[in-house]
């Protein structure tokens, strides 16, 4: 079947007038002299790949394919292989891997780009109109993700050294939270020492709860009471407190949410997705009825999706679903069209609103951050509920009601004052453009503590959505 290998180049083929698309194919995995052959060579001629600059190892060439479904495999030092870790199927070519081109060519990084001048909403608009996806696509491109993170586990987030923050039960609240902002952290696993075992997390939402109660006027805890009361008792009336905030008098049962080493990625994310919580923790007990557990990692949706990105970065045209432009998705919240009465709308806050008003809303909304903007919805900064712990220092929530604190006040408490920047310049906040494509917006929520991207419009700034982690997981998986 395969010619002895001569030197080749990578010329375009398909018949004139056809739409021809760049796709590279890269072999990862060394030799000396590594060469491509595919359907669309018909398997005569042999493309030679070079290795990229520092990286030796790794060989890589470009081809102008034409749209549809393709075949191809690797000689590598005269032998024929395939890239195990990429589509593949089995003919009378032996195994071979397969690769599919949507009909639309690549969008190209820099059409992409912030800078690129004179784009208008219209050109924008039918862009998004040409990048609808076929559903075969969608649900390919799902499978292939859900394959990935069926075959990895929990084992595979662990970094090679790091330290993890937990509490014992019966640390004082008021000492639980200074530690959290100490360390820079939003949550922790709470150590029961009684029974020897990780009972629950302690949260920046768990503050917010106490900061709202010691604003009821009608409140149980004092502020002194405070300095004495446990994260233990607090997590006893934690329920009942729950209950009396819940407006549609729901029940909250509380239990302890976290994953074992050997857990695959997509249990893990979907416990994540299902439970509400940013983060998990990662435990393992060499018994049977789990005593003497080990905390080895907190997982995050982060985490995992920085695998997806790792795994799927020489291969992306083999998930066309990443070539979609994320204003073009049901992704992510959204500012309801003009004429639209069933859009909900998008949590926003004035810097001048309370602080009262934004924990109000992290409850009610059931939101992780608020865009705060000027007057005309042009993004200033994000609260998030992790600054929420930046009261904790010099005891501020003692000093100051948090409907006499404004947003502003309460972000320049968390703030540096030796900080270079100014307070509202963005420098916290993460933006992307409807026109970016969805890996492009995946790429920038893998990177460590970005949880979600405001969704701007080019130049004014103006908010048009959010996009969280969560988001991107929920349209993953389906």
């Amino acid at each position: 079947m395969f010619a002895p290998v001569p030197d080749g180049t990578c010329e375009g083929s398909g018949v004139s007038g056809s739409i021809l698309i760049p796709q590279r194919f890269v072999w990862p995995y060394g030799g000396r002299r590594v060469f491509l052959s595919g359907s669309f060579t018909r398997w005569s001629d042999h493309i030679a790949m070079s290795p990229m600059e520092g990286c030796p190892a790794v060989f890589q060439v470009v081809c102008n394919l034409l749209p549809g479904l393709h075949q191809y495999k690797f000689n590598v030092d005269g032998e024929w292989r395939h890239d195990e870790q990429q589509p593949s199927v089995s003919g009378s070519c032996g195994v071979v891997n397969t690769i599919h081109l949507m009909r639309e060519p690549d969008i190209l990084p820099s059409i992409l780009s912030n800078e690129t001048p004179g784009r208008s909403q219209m050109e924008i608009d039918n862009m998004e109109a040409n990048s609808r996806m076929p559903m075969p696509d969608l649900e390919v491109s799902r499978q292939r993700i859900s394959v990935f993170l069926s075959a990895h586990t929990a084992y595979d987030l662990l970094p090679e050294s790091g330290k993890i923050i937990a509490l014992d039960i019966n640390l004082p609240v008021k000492q639980a939270f200074h530690v959290l902002y100490e360390q820079g952290v939003s949550m922790a696993p709470l150590w029961d020492f009684c029974r020897s075992r990780f009972v629950g997390v302690l949260s920046a939402m768990d503050f917010i709860l106490i900061l709202k109660e010691l604003g009821n006027h009608g409140s149980n805890l004092t502020q002194e009471q405070l300095e004495t009361h446990t994260i233990a008792a607090w997590k006893e009336g934690k329920l009942q407190l729950r209950r009396t905030l819940d407006s549609n008098g729901g029940s909250h049962p509380w239990r302890f949410v976290h994953a074992g080493p050997h857990e695959c990625l997509k249990d893990v994310a979907l416990k994540i997705l299902q439970n509400k919580v940013s983060t998990i923790p990662i435990i393992h007990s060499a018994s049977e009825d789990g005593s003497f557990p080990q905390l080895l990692h907190l997982a995050s949706l982060s985490g995992i999706l920085k695998g997806i990105c790792r795994h799927f970065k020489h291969s992306l045209s083999s998930l066309p679903i990443l070539q979609l432009q994320v204003g073009s998705i049901h992704l992510g919240a959204w500012m309801p069209k003009v004429g639209e009465s069933n859009g909900r709308p998008l949590a926003m806050l004035r810097p001048s609103a309370s602080l009262g008003a934004a924990l109000s809303m992290f409850i009610q909304a059931e939101v992780s951050s608020i865009p705060i903007v000027d007057d005309n919805d042009s993004l200033l900064d994000i609260y998030s509920r992790s600054d929420i712990t930046a009261l904790a220092k010099d005891k501020a929530y003692a000093r100051t009601s948090l409907d006499e604190i404004s947003i502003h006040q309460a972000l320049l408490l968390g703030q540096d004052a030796s900080s270079p920047y100014g307070l509202f310049n963005g420098h916290r906040c993460h933006m992307c453009l409807r026109s970016d494509s969805l890996h492009k917006v995946m790429e920038r929520l893998s990177n460590p503590g970005v949880r979600r991207l405001v969704v701007v419009e080019a130049g004014s700034k103006r908010v048009e959505g959010i996009i969280s982690l969560s988001d991107v997981f929920r349209f993953l998986l389906g």
